[in-house]
């Protein structure tokens, strides 16, 4: 079985861990059964408080509160936006500038439970962003969140013309597969091509908050995990770099 986390800081008040892609942070509404993150740390802790989530497939970090006092300030602190979180995304298409700021109201779709749009009855959301590599049809970006609504930098992106390299919900694909940069590629007589890439192409690599007990300013960082890496990889080496 794959890794579901690694717990990365552990204190009196606070927890971040490293989740990987395909993992709950909470209960399903409809199949509470499923492993998720919330239930598994209450069983270890006794007691686990929710800051923020991260949608299944996003893989990355997360700050939970481990008692009233600290969960009241991390809250607070994601309420003012004073957190910082950073992700890496891998879009579809080339972006002109390689910074921006997207400052579009996401709200919920009228008719599509679950999916969300931009929208001028929605709220406020900012997303900033920096290119930092360029390939033929696809760009990796850094994604710094001043908001943090639901499915914001998958929306804001495809808002923009350039959803996420995968995406079910949002993009145009819903696997990364080599022969979509490698034109000659031969995946041998009868066998079926394997996916680099099978879930939301972002990651969150970067967060960084104020202690509730201490005041002092912690970040902690995530490397990309396997998949993403399989995937630049190949962009690299087949994908048409741009300088």
């Amino acid at each position: 079985m794959k890794k579901k986390f690694e717990i990365i800081y552990d204190d009196e008040a606070i927890l971040v861990l490293d989740k990987a892609a395909d993992i709950l942070t909470i209960p399903d509404r409809f199949k509470p059964e499923i492993f998720n993150l919330y239930n598994w740390l209450e069983l270890q802790y006794s007691q686990i408080f929710v800051v923020h989530r991260l949608d299944k497939e996003t893989s990355g970090l997360l700050v939970f509160g481990k008692t009233e006092e600290a969960h009241k300030s991390l809250s607070q602190q994601f309420e003012s936006r004073s957190v910082s979180k950073i992700y890496s995304v891998l879009v579809e298409g080339v972006l002109h500038e390689m910074e921006g700021r997207i400052d579009q109201p996401i709200g919920k779709h009228p008719s599509k439970p679950g999916k969300m749009i931009v929208s001028a009855k929605g709220k406020p959301s900012v997303t900033e962003y920096k290119v930092l590599e360029h390939f033929k049809n696809y760009s990796l970006v850094e994604a710094d969140i001043k908001t943090g609504r639901t499915h914001q930098i998958r929306v804001h992106f495809q808002s923009l013309g350039y959803p996420l390299a995968v995406d079910k919900l949002y993009g145009r694909n819903d696997a990364f597969f080599l022969s979509k940069v490698k034109s000659k590629y031969n995946r041998g007589k009868g066998k079926e091509e394997r996916s680099l890439m099978s879930r939301t192409s972002l990651h969150a690599s970067q967060l960084t908050i104020n202690h509730p007990n201490t005041g002092e300013q912690m970040t902690f960082e995530s490397s990309l995990p396997k998949d993403f890496n399989a995937v630049l990889k190949q962009l690299r080496k087949w994908g048409g770099v741009r300088k």
